[in-house]
């Protein structure tokens, strides 16, 4: 208990220190929302990974999907590197970083409302970041309270508490920059732990050969798995698995928070060398987690499982998904178990502090800025956003606490939620503003129609079922209907300066 207690003491410390240390930098509001676009390849890379994955991926969805697919789940990990992180970087990025730049945007809404000349898309895309970010800031805390209640038996509501007003400090004091800076202190907690949590578990079962020899003699005779298909290439449900893939990959590449990383990046050379950076941390991260969860059938005696009976539980005989994790790491020694704590600490804190940013930003610049208070110099658009952050660290806090109480969704179903509604809404619109001219602002409404509206429809009636499949479809769905839409509706009219060649001066 000491040593746990020391490191997280110790990371706290760290993190409030990089934040009030990072002050200078966010005295202006291009400073305090995007680091004065001065970022270099490391930070950016190790931003954008650490914002990538938190406790939803190590606690949440390694789990779960470890569980469901078994071995197989490693490929999530391996579509986040290679969709998720390096195509991302080099199909999005060059671009985005000199669009952003000419438009003089700084936000996704910013972004697509001077794209189409829309104030209307600004203002409702706005309104979705605000909306949709919250189940995944929720989700977020969930993983990581999980976690600490496991290792230090403090009530959950207290371990909310204590990563909200952590995170509260250092982004309110250092924005983008301090964000930046803990990132990167807080990836290579995540790298140094993720290997060491699977070796030891690995070897607790007598290393790699010894533990998937094990795995292949697991069946489940509840869904009629024969014995050896947790252990297969592509496990028992393939085409559940490529949903997964589709929606922790291809989403990237319209969340806000993970977008506004190209906008930060000095320079597109910088770009190009942060890419492989960023692919190398999401193939042992996410790679790491996902087939440390692949082995999560061998606890199976050790998992607590649901009776049915608290509201939402998925039903008798089935595994609390979110305890499958903590569970795995339960017999390792303290010094490890502390380094897991600190790792999924990292992971939570550098993707709520990402995501609170997000969105404090965007309503501050894109919703209240000209509409709501017509008159905003610099100093009051800094206090705004600073005061709004505050504001969304307590509403998703608020909102963790009533779903641990009362079992609302798990922490996967959570996150799919947001992902599926967001980049459901903004993927086509802005992929395809990215690169072609005649994109209409209808197909952007149609766009944003059909991405909320199937998400809220599948949460209401539970149409399509599972969030994930849903959030997939959305995604496929939006970079369809733009250039259909487009095809027969007016263009708007986008400035040539837009379009400039590669290589030309940024």
């Amino acid at each position: 208990m000491f040593i746990k207690i020391i490191l997280v003491v110790a990371f706290f410390g760290v993190a409030i220190a990089i934040g009030l240390g990072s002050r200078k930098v966010a005295r202006s509001v291009e400073g305090f929302v995007l680091g004065g676009r001065k970022v270099g390849p490391w930070l950016s890379a190790f931003s954008y990974g650490t914002s990538y994955f938190s406790a939803v991926i190590f606690i949440g969805y390694a789990g779960q999907f470890g569980w469901k697919f078994g071995i197989a789940a490693s490929w999530i990990g391996i579509g986040n590197a290679i969709l998720g992180s390096l195509l991302a970087w080099w199909v999005l990025g060059p671009r985005v970083r000199r669009m952003s730049q000419r438009l003089q945007a700084q936000t996704m809404p910013d972004f697509l409302g001077k794209r189409y000349h829309s104030r209307a898309i600004r203002i409702c895309a706005a309104l979705i970041v605000f909306v949709f970010l919250i189940p995944y800031t929720a989700s977020v805390y969930n993983g990581l309270s999980r976690l600490f209640q496991a290792s230090f038996g403090i009530p959950f509501e207290w371990c909310v508490a204590a990563m909200a007003v952590v995170t509260c400090i250092y982004v309110v004091f250092g924005g983008y920059m301090a964000t930046a800076l803990n990132d990167f202190v807080q990836g290579i907690v995540m790298l140094v732990g993720i290997v060491a949590v699977v070796w030891a578990v690995l070897t607790g079962h007598g290393g790699f050969a010894s533990a998937l020899a094990q795995m292949a003699q697991v069946s489940d005779p509840a869904s009629g798995a024969p014995a050896g298909i947790f252990a297969s290439l592509f496990g028992p449900d393939a085409a559940n698995l490529v949903a997964v893939i589709i929606l922790t990959s291809l989403g990237t590449w319209a969340m806000p928070q993970m977008v506004s990383k190209f906008y930060a990046i000095k320079d597109v050379p910088a770009l190009r060398k942060g890419a492989f950076i960023s692919t190398a941390f999401a193939l042992v991260v996410a790679g790491g987690s996902y087939f440390l969860g692949g082995f999560g059938r061998l606890f199976a005696g050790q998992i607590a499982y649901s009776d049915g009976a608290a509201t939402g539980a998925v039903g008798a005989g089935t595994p609390l998904f979110d305890s499958i994790i903590p569970t795995m790491l339960q017999g390792l020694p303290d010094i490890l178990v502390g380094i897991v704590v600190v790792l999924v600490l990292s992971a939570s804190m550098s993707t709520l502090s990402s995501l609170v940013l997000t969105s404090s930003s965007t309503l501050t610049l894109d919703l209240i800025k000209g509409n709501l208070v017509k008159r905003m110099d610099e100093r009051r658009q800094l206090i705004w956003m600073r005061v709004l952050l505050v504001v969304f660290i307590v509403i998703s806090a608020v909102i963790a606490i009533v779903q641990y109480q009362n079992s609302l969704a798990f922490i996967a179903q959570l996150m799919g939620i947001s992902w599926g509604a967001l980049a459901g809404a903004f993927l086509g619109p802005f992929v395809w503003g990215l690169y072609l001219k005649r994109v209409s602002r209808a197909a952007v409404w149609a766009s944003f129609g059909f991405g909320i509206g199937l998400t809220l429809l599948n949460l209401a009636t539970g149409l399509i079922g599972s969030s994930i499949v849903c959030g997939a479809l959305t995604m496929l769905a939006s970079l369809l209907i733009v250039p259909l839409v487009s095809l027969f509706s007016k263009p708007a009219v986008a400035a040539e300066t837009l379009w400039e060649k590669e290589g030309e001066a940024e």
